[in-house]
């Protein structure tokens, strides 16, 4: 965690805010019209994107907003690219693992948070780039993960993973995931991978569905390259970063992971962390079944 540098205070000025609302989401644009009178009383607004669309290389802003859920959280990313700025994300979606707070917070705390009374918690992102040979073919900027997936007709992949030039395994799987920590409560959970501190500096290596059992997630640090290529023909494989295709894989491809120049910047919002979000969004309530 780091703190806040609020560089409009130094310069003597109110901040230059972004403001990111997810499209076709009713309850986005119900709320966005409530919520932006209660921002230009301590903020600039610079910009108002409501289709994802902003250009970042251009934009002076020092915060963004984010309307939606934790798609939308993810699509900033995205976005912002190597412009990261300092992200509040305001939960109209249905998990709000990292949109944490309600538009009712948002009202009692955007004043001081204007007024640089809050800190940043900055996250891991992964680069993914496809190759063929030395030529880069693909590149894609991650907060989630980097997957190989497969498609119709359905039939186990072979995938080589080289770890610092080195090979370490080769899995027999539906598919393999490469998550980031704040990645690890998405795909790699689901896929039986561990939960990670959202601000580690560590990738999970995670199959899916692996042939041996004793083909575990591992946990490695964020400082490692990791190089994935299929080891057969597989007609139907996928690179996907963060929900999206970045291309059709086939065994002439090679893939590489590795952390991303750029960090994901999270504005840390009092009585909210780790756990309780857990607790409050994975369920993890305390409240085990009593035996009778």
């Amino acid at each position: 965690m780091n703190q806040n540098p609020a560089v409009w205070l130094r310069e003597g000025r109110l901040p230059r805010v972004a403001v990111l609302a997810a499209p076709n989401r009713p309850r986005v644009a119900s709320e966005l019209p409530k919520l932006l009178p209660f921002i230009e009383k301590h903020a600039e607004i610079v910009t108002v994107d409501s289709n994802f669309e902003h250009d970042f290389s251009e934009c002076t802003s020092d915060l963004v907003i984010v309307l939606g859920g934790d798609g939308s959280i993810l699509q900033s990313a995205r976005q912002m690219q190597n412009q990261q700025r300092p992200v509040l994300g305001v939960n109209l979606g249905k998990l709000g693992f990292l949109a944490a707070i309600t538009p009712e917070s948002f009202v009692a705390l955007w004043s001081e948070i204007a007024s640089g009374r809050f800190e940043i918690t900055k996250h891991l992102m992964l680069s993914c780039e496809v190759y063929r040979d030395q030529e880069r073919l693909h590149s894609m900027l991650g907060l989630n993960e980097a997957s190989i997936l497969g498609g119709p007709p359905y039939s186990m992949m072979y995938i080589d993973l080289n770890i610092d030039s080195v090979l370490a395994t080769t899995y027999a799987c539906d598919g393999l995931i490469i998550s980031t920590p704040i990645g690890s409560t998405a795909h790699n959970l689901s896929a039986g991978g561990p939960i990670l501190r959202r601000n580690l500096e560590a990738f999970v290596v995670c199959p899916i569905s692996p042939h041996t059992l004793t083909m575990r997630p591992v946990v490695d640090t964020a400082d490692r390259v990791f190089e994935l290529r299929l080891r057969t023909e597989q007609t139907s494989a996928s690179v996907v970063v963060d929900g999206r295709v970045v291309c059709h894989l086939d065994e002439s491809l090679r893939v590489r992971i590795a952390r991303a120049d750029s960090v994901f910047q999270l504005i840390s919002v009092p009585g909210h962390d780790d756990y309780q979000a857990l607790r409050d969004k994975l369920g993890w309530s305390g409240r085990p079944r009593l035996v009778e």
